[in-house]
């Protein structure tokens, strides 16, 4: 799952319509919302400079490496409750998946709060901008606090992997 990957984001994913002050589009579905953007609406949730850790983890419901490596990002939130700490989950489905497999994902697992969805073709551009060493393979991490980051182009095994990259910040 690597340079494929990229390809076949790109052309699957469409083009969002908003221009990059305008607000991501909401998907509403009783008690879901999703939301979606385009990379310059995400850029911003990558480089926040304070002293939270951010933990954002590249992944999509169709790979069978990042639905397995879900509970241990979970745990992670769950275990930095009080600390300063987020966990954002760039979600790389596909649109025609939204509604069918991504809402009902999102609704099984109670993640809708973590959940971005990122819609935009343009992978050339911000897989290199998230990271210059990212093939576009996923899962993918970033965890960053202030201006310290480090990418990892990974699966997680255990939580406590992800607890020890957390505590280093």
């Amino acid at each position: 799952m690597y340079w494929w990957t990229v390809l076949l984001l790109a052309w699957h994913l469409p083009q969002s319509g908003n221009s990059p002050g305008e607000p991501g589009n909401v998907m509403n579905n009783d008690s879901l919302t999703v939301r979606i953007c385009n990379y310059d609406e995400l850029k911003p949730l990558l480089r926040h400079n304070n002293d939270t850790i951010y933990v954002v983890n590249f992944w999509a419901t169709w790979c069978v490496p990042c639905v397995k490596e879900l509970p241990y990002f979970l745990q992670l939130d769950s275990v930095m409750a009080e600390a300063p700490f987020r966990l954002i989950l760039v979600s790389l489905d596909f649109k025609k998946d939204y509604v069918r497999r991504l809402q009902p994902f999102v609704e099984e697992w109670g993640i809708g709060d973590h959940v971005v969805v990122l819609e935009d073709n343009r992978a050339d551009y911000w897989i290199n901008d998230v990271d210059s060493t990212w093939s576009g393979a996923i899962p993918a991490t970033l965890v960053y606090r202030g201006t310290e980051r480090r990418f990892f182009e990974r699966t997680f095994h255990h939580v406590d992997e992800l607890k020890e990259i957390v505590h280093a910040f």
